[in-house]
């Protein structure tokens, strides 16, 4: 880098601004065209301002704003002041370029106090959200396994309902289901239970409870449904139930012609 790129790479911050007079912004164009040096100058200064004008605004904290304010103050200090040569003070002509590099290298630094602050702050928050998110759940669960115990069969079919919300229920909330299906006395909680439980066919506990409720259930209509669950999960297990179900006397006609057409789709 020779002498006269190192005058026109200073006067590439006034040229980015649009400061310089016509001749001067003429020159720095002509270098820009024909001096590798300055052109990747200016790209990295251009780069640097655009960074700044995209960064997102974070509210610094007042010692941050005062060492930054305090930053300044030195730097314009710096620019403007006088230094001693021999017996005569001569001012000293400010470098424009270098201390705009320094003034960005500052804000950089602040800039990234404040990211660090900000980023520290949302994972914090999220870390605070998740445990919130995790109670919750945790109400949840008390709360439908509550209405699944209820006195009251419509509330027992509600709690059958909540468990809607509940992508991956654990396994108190199945088992308390399965309770339902196997031993509840009203027919609409039985089946609404059977309902949910159809939810999770690749849970062993749903599949075997299925089997046993296909053993013990009289409703038609819930032994219809369990019948099409087992096809539809092709347990196998399940056929020895169905053939038992089929030769019983008192299983009526339409249910064994529903076990008879079952049984080849899974077998």
């Amino acid at each position: 880098m020779n002498d006269k790129e190192k005058h026109i790479i200073s006067l590439l911050p006034e040229y980015l601004e649009g400061a310089l007079d016509a001749a001067k912004a003429e020159q720095v164009k002509k270098y820009l065209a024909n001096s590798e040096v300055v052109s990747k100058e200016h790209k990295a200064y251009e780069a640097l301002l655009e960074a700044f004008k995209k960064e997102e605004q974070l509210l610094p904290s007042k010692e941050f704003k005062g060492k930054f304010l305090a930053m300044l103050e030195n730097e314009k200090k710096q620019q403007t002041g006088t230094i001693p040569i021999a017996i005569k003070q001569v001012k000293r002509r400010p470098n424009v370029f270098s201390g705009a590099l320094r003034i960005a290298a500052g804000l950089a630094l602040l800039i990234g106090a404040f990211a660090i602050g900000h980023f520290t702050a949302n994972q914090r928050f999220s870390q605070e959200l998740t445990v919130v998110e995790n109670e919750a759940q945790k109400a949840k669960h008390i709360a439908v396994i509550s209405l699944l115990e209820n006195q009251s069969a419509s509330k027992r079919i509600q709690g059958v309902q909540y468990i809607e919300e509940f992508s991956t229920p654990d396994t108190t909330i199945i088992d308390a289901l399965v309770d339902r299906l196997l031993e509840d006395e009203h027919t609409n909680v039985r089946l609404s239970a059977m309902e949910a439980l159809s939810r999770f066919r690749n849970s062993e506990r749903v599949k075997r409870a299925f089997i046993q409720a296909l053993k013990t259930e009289k409703d038609p209509s819930i032994q219809i449904a369990i019948i099409q669950n087992l096809v539809q999960m092709q347990e196998k297990k399940a056929i020895g139930p169905m053939q038992d179900l089929l030769e019983q006397e008192g299983t009526q006609p339409f249910i064994k012609e529903e076990i008879t057409n079952a049984l080849p789709k899974i077998i």
